[in-house]
């Protein structure tokens, strides 16, 4: 079996499938921190002490491990970006 073919089977259960969906709107958060300070030519010392978070909380956010709001705000307005929320 392939992964895809596991991954489709697996999405069939609504628990496993909820779970994926934050895991990936997760990610998605995070590589769109990644892009921005990388586009802004920043280092994550340097986001990190403009967002006045430590590197090791900037670096959990780019690697996809959870953060407290308040965290994430700092960084994405640090970096410029807007939250949206919608439902």
């Amino acid at each position: 079996m392939t992964f895809r073919a596991h991954l489709n089977e697996e999405l069939k259960n609504p628990e496993f499938k909820k779970a994926y969906e934050e895991e990936r709107r997760l990610l998605q958060l995070s590589y769109a921190i990644v892009e921005a300070r990388e586009k802004r030519g920043m280092t994550q010392k340097e986001l990190a002490e403009k967002s006045r978070v430590t590197q090791q909380q900037l670096s959990k956010i780019e690697n996809g491990v959870n953060c407290n709001m308040l965290t994430f705000i700092k960084v994405s307005t640090a970096l410029g970006l807007g939250i949206t929320v919608s439902a």
